[in-house]
């Protein structure tokens, strides 16, 4: 049984409120903003039964309005990187804004991480609902937009559905940033992590695919079986990752990572209907954040799992397709399970 209340979060500059949604069950705690969508605490218990907030973010709404990595927001138009911030639909060209020179990212400058969502609340969980106008952030077409948190016990379901009037590119997706000992714990370093993928995307000194679809096998990318975060950063790939790993293109429900704490015997198992993950290990953190109670995150403070379409894909005809159509609807769900080892 999952409980669901609300309350007010903060006030925006001109007097609209943000409210939070709590969803509770008895092994999960996890709070959300109308804002963005930005899940702002996740509380899990260790094997000893003690209760930890693993996912970054900040105290008071106006950590959130103030700029910040997109903790926990919701990401789109088109989450990830687009060269050069163009694309062409039906033989016409597009230009997004540049946010991430030289390339767009994440939606653009005004994303739907900073929108303002209309929610309603389910028996388990809550729905959010906006519509991006036709042109917005230079994107084609009036696409509205639903994205449901459900709480069943231990799991949590993220679907997004999208409608279009005219053919547009999207990839929505979530950007929780974990960290299975706490999220004031200074690194990742000793955490496990596991991705099913055969298959990753190597990238040019920008971020961008290059267009090359390359087997994981015998290089830092092969994560298939479990590696220790810190070992592996320092011995096989400085910085970080940062990188698409290809997952099945079924669109059915399908394994995709696996992270495990053994101190706290924490564990987190993603299942996803998207062909894609971003895993990224928070390498552009500084320190320069305050968080929650307080805490300082520093680089590779934190983990992300970003289920979605592979970046770029709107330009990358060997790459599953990136547009929506008006007579088509987007349909995906990603599914974060947690227990204790």
């Amino acid at each position: 049984m999952t409980e669901v209340s609300g309350d007010v979060f903060g006030t925006l500059p001109g007097g609209t409120l943000v409210h939070r949604f709590t969803l509770r069950s008895d092994p999960v705690t996890l709070s959300v903003l109308s804002l963005g969508g930005i899940v702002t605490s996740l509380e899990t218990k260790d094997r000893s039964g003690n209760a930890a907030d693993i996912v970054l973010g900040f105290d008071t709404l106006q950590g959130y309005v103030n700029k910040h990595p997109y903790f926990g927001a919701v990401i789109g138009r088109v989450a990830n990187r687009i060269a050069k911030g163009k694309f062409s639909v039906d033989g016409k060209e597009y230009q997004l804004p540049i946010n991430d020179e030289p390339n767009s990212i994440h939606g653009g400058l005004k994303g739907f991480d900073k929108v303002l969502w209309t929610p309603e609340v389910l028996p388990n969980g809550v729905r959010f609902s906006m519509t991006s106008a036709d042109g917005e952030e230079g994107y084609p077409g009036e696409l509205k937009v639903w994205v449901t948190y459900i709480l069943d016990g231990a799991e949590l379901a993220i679907n997004y559905k999208a409608q279009t009037t005219k053919t547009t590119p999207i990839n929505l997706t979530n950007h929780s940033y974990f960290n299975l000992a706490g999220h004031g714990t200074p690194n990742i370093y000793d955490h496990e992590v596991s991705i099913e993928a055969k298959r990753y995307l190597p990238v040019d000194k920008t971020s961008i695919p290059t267009g090359e679809i390359a087997s994981v096998e015998n290089t830092c990318f092969d994560l298939r079986n479990p590696v220790v975060l810190g070992n592996h950063i320092e011995n096989k790939l400085a910085g970080g990752f940062d990188h698409n790993f290809c997952l099945s293109f079924s669109k059915q429900r399908s394994p995709c990572a696996r992270v495990y704490h053994r101190p706290s015997g924490r564990l987190l198992q993603v299942e996803t209907t998207q062909p894609g993950v971003q895993f990224y290990t928070a390498n552009l953190l500084d320190g320069s954040l305050k968080g929650k109670g307080g805490a300082v995150y520093p680089k590779h403070s934190a983990f992300c799992l970003e289920t979605q379409n592979w970046p770029d894909a709107v330009n990358k005809m060997n790459f599953p397709d990136a547009l929506l159509r008006s007579a088509e609807e987007y349909n995906h769900t990603t599914w974060f399970k947690f227990s204790v080892l």
